[in-house]
C-alpha cells in the first residue's frame, strides 16, 4: 500500500542537481479512475477495473462506496466490484476530504431514488461551486435542496428522465455526473459544452461497454439515450498525463534523459508543443514519449485552457521548469481563479515571480536554492518537488500528504531515476 497510510507531518527531503535518467511507468490516472469507481452504484454485478492507481483519493473513494454498501476486491491495481448501495447517504467523514465525492450524488439517485451527500472538500485551489452538478440533477427531474451542510437529492415516482443540459461553462465534474445521472434516465439527454478531458471519454467508453447509449464522444455534445440497465463490464483506466507532463518536465529540469511509459501522447499535444519551444527535445512514439534536454530551457509563454489547450493541473509544474528559463515567461490561469498559492514557496527556493490577478509572470534566474517549503494542493506539491529536484543542495517539502492524493510511489520513480529523496 502506498505511503498516504502514514503520518501526515511526514516530509520529502531532495537533493537536487542530479540528471534524471532511465524508464518510468506512468500509472492510472486519479481523475479517470474517480468517477469509474462510482460507477459501481449502477452498474451492480461483476464489474472489474484495471489499472487503479493506490492512491490516498482512491482509497477514500473505495472506502466511501463501501459505506454505501459496494463489496470491493482490491488487489494489485484490480478493482472488483459487486452488490447495490444499501443506503443513499454518504459519510461526511469521507467526504469531506475529496471534491471527487460529489460523483457519488448522481448514481445514488439513479440507483436508490434519492441521495444525501456532504458538500465535498478537496484542495484549497478556488471555489469549484457545486452550481452545475445541481443544475443537471434538476434537468433530469430530480428535486434537491440544501439541509445543514447536505445535498438531498429525491425523485418523484416517474424517476429520472432524459433533459436538455447546456452548460454555461465547461466542467469536468459536472460533464461525468451529467454522464453517469443521464445513461439510466429514461428517454434521451442532450449534454452542450460538455467537457472533452481524456477521462470523460475514458468514463464514456467503459459505460458504453456496459450497455449505455452515448454519441458524440470526444466532442463538446453529447447524446445519451437511456437505458434500463447496465451490464457487467472489465475495463482498464487510462493512464494519467498529468503524471507523464509531471515527468517529462522532471527529466527537462534536471537535463535528463527519461522515457515515460504507458501513456497516450495524443492526450497531451498542447503541453508537449509548449514543451518543445522550451528546447526540450520530446520524440513521441505509440504509447511512449522520451524527453531529454541538455541546456537551460527557453522562455514560452502559455495559457490554461480546458482539453484540447494546456492542462491546468500541469500549470504549477511548467512553472518550476520556467522559473530557471533563460528569459521571463507569462503563464495566465483561466481554469481556476487561486491556482498559485505554490508562487510563495517557490520563492523561497529563488524564483523570481510576480502575480497580477490571473497572471504570472516569472523572471528565469539560473539556479534555484534548496529550502524550507510548504505544499498547498497537490499540483502544487509536484511543482516544489521538481524545483528541489534542480536546486542547489537539499530542500525539505512539507505537507507531501497531498502528494499521495494523485502520485503512485512517486519517490520510488524518482529513485529509480536517480534522483535522491527520502521521505520521513
Amino acid at each position: 500500500m502506498n505511503s498516504f497510510t502514514k503520518n501526515n507531518i511526514e516530509k520529502i527531503y531532495i537533493t537536487g542537481e542530479k540528471k534524471l535518467t532511465g524508464t518510468v511507468n506512468i500509472s492510472g490516472a486519479k481523475n479517470a479512475a474517480l468517477p469509474l469507481m462510482a460507477l459501481s452504484l449502477i452498474i451492480n454485478e461483476d464489474f472489474n477495473l484495471y489499472n487503479v492507481p493506490d492512491l490516498a483519493d482512491t482509497r477514500l473513494m473505495s472506502n466511501l462506496l463501501i459505506d454505501l454498501g459496494i463489496k470491493i476486491n482490491w488487489k494489485k491495481g484490480i478493482l472488483n466490484f459487486n452488490g447495490k448501495p444499501i443506503k443513499d447517504e454518504a459519510s461526511y467523514d469521507l467526504v469531506r476530504q475529496m471534491r471527487a465525492s460529489i460523483l457519488v450524488l448522481g448514481p445514488l439517485l439513479a440507483s436508490k431514488g434519492s441521495a444525501k451527500v456532504p458538500l465535498p472538500g478537496g484542495c484549497a485551489i478556488g471555489s469549484r461551486p457545486i452550481d452545475l452538478h445541481v443544475m443537471v440533477m434538476k434537468a433530469l427531474g430530480a428535486k434537491i435542496i440544501f439541509d445543514s451542510g447536505f445535498i438531498i437529492g429525491s425523485l418523484n415516482n416517474k424517476g429520472l428522465k432524459g433533459g436538455l443540459i447546456n452548460f454555461p461553462k465547461v466542467s469536468v465534474g459536472a460533464t461525468e455526473s451529467a454522464i453517469m445521472t443521464a445513461v439510466l434516465a429514461k428517454g434521451q439527454t442532450k449534454i452542450s459544452n460538455a467537457a472533452k478531458e481524456p477521462e470523460i471519454n475514458d468514463l464514456a467508453n467503459c459505460l458504453n461497454k456496459a450497455g449505455a447509449d452515448i454519441k458524440g464522444i470526444g466532442t463538446s455534445n453529447l447524446i445519451i439515450n437511456g437505458v434500463k440497465k447496465l451490464n457487467k463490464v472489465s475495463h482498464s483506466v487510462v493512464s494519467d498525463r498529468i503524471e507523464a507532463g509531471s515527468f517529462a518536465i522532471a527529466s527537462s529540469i534536471t537535463m535528463g534523459n527519461v522515457e515515460i511509459k504507458n501513456i497516450n501522447p495524443k492526450n497531451l499535444s498542447e503541453f508537449i508543443n509548449a514543451l518543445r519551444m522550451t528546447g526540450t527535445r520530446v520524440d513521441i512514439a505509440n504509447n511512449s514519449l522520451n524527453v531529454c534536454c541538455s541546456k537551460r530551457p527557453k522562455p514560452f509563454d502559455v495559457v490554461t485552457k480546458p482539453h484540447p489547450g494546456f492542462p491546468t493541473d500541469l500549470q504549477a509544474q511548467y512553472m518550476a521548469l520556467m522559473a530557471i528559463a533563460s528569459g521571463n515567461t507569462l503563464i495566465k490561469e483561466t481554469i481556476f481563479e487561486n491556482r498559485f498559492m505554490h508562487v510563495p514557496e517557490l520563492t523561497r527556493m529563488g524564483a523570481k515571480i510576480s502575480i497580477n490577478h490571473q497572471e504570472a509572470k516569472i523572471c528565469g534566474v539560473k539556479k534555484l536554492k534548496g529550502a524550507r517549503v510548504m505544499a498547498s494542493d497537490l499540483r502544487a506539491s509536484m511543482c516544489l518537488i521538481l524545483g528541489a529536484l534542480s536546486a542547489s543542495g537539499t530542500s525539505e517539502i512539507d505537507g507531501v500528504y497531498h502528494l499521495d492524493r494523485g502520485y503512485e510511489n512517486l519517490e520510488n520513480k524518482l529513485t529509480n531515476l536517480g534522483a535522491i529523496v527520502k521521505r520521513s
